[in-house]
């Protein structure tokens, strides 16, 4: 099977290129913890680590509470920072990349610390954003386990923050960001070096993790077969688990652990002071503070997602960003042919039916452009039709019932090679509404586009209903369609061979959107057959 590339993740010069041999430093300033991992390309592209580091310096220690990085941990980062450098300086790395999530994300004087830190120590922090954090963890462990006939959930929980990440088949179905972090939930309910006071305190973290779950994991398109874990907290989970059952020196990587696991170490642990939990063998003793707030975090997630299996991958988001600088793909150098063959390949993974994919996908471009200039659309946007075309379906990898909702969210988690995140993002739009209602004042997707945006959409969605509809029969029947606008309608003189009649009825059924958009009656009728068979393509610029 051919390898899909990567779509960068994170801003990679586009000029870096790295051939086995080479060695890089990713750098990861979490709210817990720093951790530096060097590493050497190997062919595949792969790589090998040569050396890792880590240093907590619990740069989240007071964001919660006064929306600011404390003054002591960023020293203690800045001194971090600077013996991680000389240690990759040490390696003579190629490239060192630095990325920060959310504690600096969040900070007031995050910008401050990131401007101390180009200042003072010469490395220049790229911050991430929540969905850029769960991609990055998401490419790791797709590149680690095999899900690509899974329904799986990932959740990569830090300090301040967790994503979590559904996939369907290898495919990002939904990006959840949320608030819930192991070192901010500890510091609201659990500040007293974190012993709960009382038993009061600890169903209070509870309810407000459950809280902020119920409010971002909302209708979820599956029930995940297992959920993989990546973190601290998964990782140090792993290793208590290993050292209870005498199984100290497995690796924690793919560690297996069920829901009924978490809720015996998590009952056993709360009852703990921070003392007692020191002496805990697996829980090293900068986390024994605040993992009962991570395992509490853990286990109503499983609950939430209805999981019961967990897999612990002990790589996560630094892993994710050495893969994306070692086999980056810069949008500007990836040729109209290449993205076409990922859509494409996109497409068949989530088992579309490409025969009839393709012939709407060539209807579709043919009747954008004829219409363009007549209905005064831009021609440039002849591609998005196309790709949204193509991808229409993708919703069918989780199951028929509102696939085109699920399309929009497979194609905007995509990261497909060619694309933009904004034109990603009109492609799921017009997608979204190749089916069912038009676009709504209550539909979140369509109202956070600009209003332009929001026109394009609705003209590119109701020429693809008309393409789609032309193919209703899956037989391609309709080869080819000529498109005459007058003041009043537009005209649509189809070139057919076999019997069309169910894909006339369904273009002159399904015309009232287009109807409502351009305010002209569409008027369909057939011509005579083609003499050769359209061929499907993309449109060429």
């Amino acid at each position: 099977m051919k390898r899909r590339r990567m779509k960068n993740i994170v801003d990679t010069p586009p000029d870096l290129q790295l051939s086995p041999g080479d060695k890089l430093a990713a750098i990861d300033i979490g709210s817990n913890s720093l951790r530096l991992v060097v590493a050497q390309v190997t062919p595949g592209p792969d790589y090998r680590v040569l050396d890792e580091e880590r240093q907590s310096t619990r740069l989240a220690r007071s964001v919660s509470s006064t929306g600011r990085l404390d003054e002591d941990s960023i020293e203690e980062s800045i001194a971090a920072l600077r013996r991680f450098k000389k240690i990759a300086s040490g390696f003579e790395v190629k490239t060192i990349r630095t990325i920060a999530t959310c504690a600096v994300r969040e900070a007031e004087n995050g910008d401050d610390f990131c401007a101390r830190t180009l200042r003072d120590v010469e490395l220049d922090i790229d911050v991430i954003s929540s969905e850029q954090e769960a991609q990055l963890a998401f490419l790791s462990v797709a590149r680690a386990f095999d899900i690509s006939d899974r329904n799986v959930a990932v959740a990569d929980i830090g300090g301040g923050s967790t994503e979590i990440i559904l996939a369907s088949a290898g495919h990002v179905e939904e990006i959840i960001a949320t608030q819930l972090g192991a070192v901010r939930m500890t510091e609201l309910y659990a500040p007293q070096n974190s012993l709960f006071q009382s038993a009061e305190d600890y169903h209070r973290m509870t309810e407000e993790i459950d809280r902020e779950l119920k409010k971002t994991v909302r209708k979820r398109p599956f029930v995940p077969q297992v959920m993989y874990g990546t973190g601290g907290t998964f990782t140090t989970l792993a290793a208590m688990q290993m050292a209870q059952k005498g199984e100290v020196g497995q690796p924690e990587w793919g560690y297996r652990i069920t829901h009924a696991d978490v809720s015996h170490m998590l009952d056993m642990l709360k009852k703990m002071n921070v003392k007692q939990r020191r002496g805990v063998a697996g829980l090293s003793a900068d986390r024994a503070d605040i993992i009962v707030a991570g395992l509490i975090i853990i286990d109503r997630i499983m609950a939430r997602l209805d999981v019961n299996i967990l897999h612990v991958h002990d790589r996560g988001i630094r892993d994710g960003l050495i893969i994306s600088m070692i086999d980056p793909t810069d949008d500007a150098r990836v040729s109209e042919e290449d993205s076409k063959q990922e859509m494409e390949f996109f497409a068949k993974s989530c088992g579309v039916d490409m025969p009839h994919t393709l012939h709407v996908a060539h209807l579709a471009v043919e009747l954008y452009q004829q219409l363009a200039e007549p209905l005064n659309l831009s021609p440039a946007d002849a591609r998005l039709i196309y790709a949204s075309a193509v991808l229409q379906d993708a919703g069918y990898l989780i199951n028929y019932e509102k696939h085109h909702k699920h399309s929009y969210n497979l194609i905007l988690n995509s990261q497909l090679p060619g694309f933009s995140r904004h034109e990603l993002e009109l492609i799921a739009n017009v997608a979204r509404y190749h089916r069912g209602s038009a676009p709504k004042k209550k539909h979140r997707n369509f109202t956070r586009l600009s209003s332009e945006d929001q026109d394009r959409v609705r003209a590119l969605a109701s020429i693809l209903r008309l393409a789609g509809a032309l193919d209703r029969s899956h037989s391609q029947h309709v080869q080819s369609v000529r498109a005459e606008k007058t003041p009043t309608q537009v005209k649509l003189l189809l070139a057919s061979q076999g019997d069309s009649e169910v894909d006339l009825w369904a273009a002159r059924s399904r015309a009232e959107f287009f109807e409502k958009v351009f305010n002209l009656e569409v008027v369909v009728c057939v011509g005579k057959p083609a003499s050769t068979s359209a061929s499907a393509g993309a449109p060429t610029s």
